[in-house]
């Protein structure tokens, strides 16, 4: 089968190429489902962020509003207690002319 130590060295070379070329084989594809999950992850990390930005934008908008309206209640507040207390100040004044 071997006639000469060329034949053997062959072999081997060849046995070596095979498995140096499963191996990268191999790596190749573990890199490549490494790269994939990272890809994934730096998507759900995307969307988390998104997610959280809109949040706050729904709290700032709602906040704005609530500032809005905590404005027209203290003035409305502040028209009904002048009302109050005009109306007293007349309850007063007419309790004095009698």
């Amino acid at each position: 089968m071997f006639s000469t130590s060329i034949d053997i060295l062959n072999l081997v070379l060849a046995v070596c190429i095979f498995f140096l070329s499963f191996f990268l084989c191999w790596a190749i594809y573990y890199f490549v489902v490494s790269v994939q999950k990272i890809n994934r992850l730096i998507n759900k990390v995307e969307l988390g962020v998104s997610k959280a930005e809109q949040v706050i934008e729904i709290a700032q908008e709602k906040l704005k509003n609530s500032a809005a309206y905590f404005t027209i209640l203290a003035e409305v507040a502040k028209k009904a207690m002048n009302f109050v207390k005009e109306k007293r100040e007349n309850k007063k004044t007419d309790k004095k002319k009698k």
